[in-house]
Parts: structure tokens; sequence; C-alpha cells
């Protein structure tokens, strides 16, 4: 039998980071996209975000690549959000993303920073936020591509 232990922090947002995901209706989308990642045999362990992005803070089955698991969870929510009929301004998710990996003594953590993020991003934009995780991770980018 195999054994692994891996958190992984992904962060997407949406196109052209326009604030498309409301008040109003994220939580919806919140339980949609937990019902995605319970289909992929994924545990999920906090979700949250602002108007242009989200963050997931989930274990990742190994039977399932990141990049599929990403793409999966981008997808099914994207058509689900355009048919919902609650996010009328939402053209669809940005292209690419940042996954960073988490052991379990960093779990309470990085719940609790996802937990927090609409008091987080009073004083913080996301461009900010977003160059500051791929800084502490060690992520070599461009600048150029974080908008796309």
């Amino acid at each position: 039998m195999s054994y692994r232990q891996i958190l992984y922090h992904i962060v997407f947002g949406t196109k052209y980071r326009n604030p498309t995901i409301t008040d109003a209706h994220c939580e919806e989308l919140y339980r949609y996209i937990w019902g995605v990642i319970k289909n992929k045999k994924g545990t999920l362990f906090r979700l949250n975000g602002v108007e242009d992005h989200i963050h997931i803070l989930s274990d990742l089955h190994p039977s399932i690549a990141l990049a599929d698991f990403v793409k999966d969870i981008k997808v099914a929510s994207s058509l689900w959000m355009k048919a919902s009929g609650l996010f009328p301004d939402f053209e669809g998710w940005a292209e690419g993303y940042g996954a960073f990996t988490y052991s379990i003594k960093e779990r309470d953590r990085v719940i609790n920073y996802i937990k927090r993020q609409k008091e987080h991003h009073k004083k913080v934009t996301f461009s900010d936020e977003y160059k500051a995780l791929l800084d502490e991770h060690g992520v070599n980018y461009d600048e150029k591509h974080l908008l796309n």
C-alpha cells in the first residue's frame, strides 16, 4: 500500500482578474467546487476567495495529476457558473494557476490564511498576494504572465 500526505494550496483567478465572483453566490460556487474535489477523491480542507480569485487547500488522490485536478475544477466550475445564471459577468478563469505544497504541520496556518481572504484583501491586492506566494516558495516567474 502507498501512503502520502501532501497538502496543496491552489490559487487561480478570474479571466482578466475581473471581479465577477459575487458575495451573494460565492457559497454556492464553493459548494460546487467541493463536490468536484470529492468526485476526484480529494479532501477539501478550506476554500475561500474574493471577487477575482479563489484559494483551495486540499489533498490530492495519488492517481490524479495536479494539472488534471486543477483543470477539472476550473472547467467544471466555469461551465456551472455560466449555466447557473448566478454569475452573469463571469467570462471564465484566467489561464494558469499557482500550486504550493505544505506539510500537515502547516495546515491550520494555511486554513486560517484562506479563511481571512476578505479581510486580507482590504489591504493587499491579489497581484501582490500572488507574487508574495510565488516568492515565499522560491518560484521564478515573469510578471507579464501573471495577468493572463
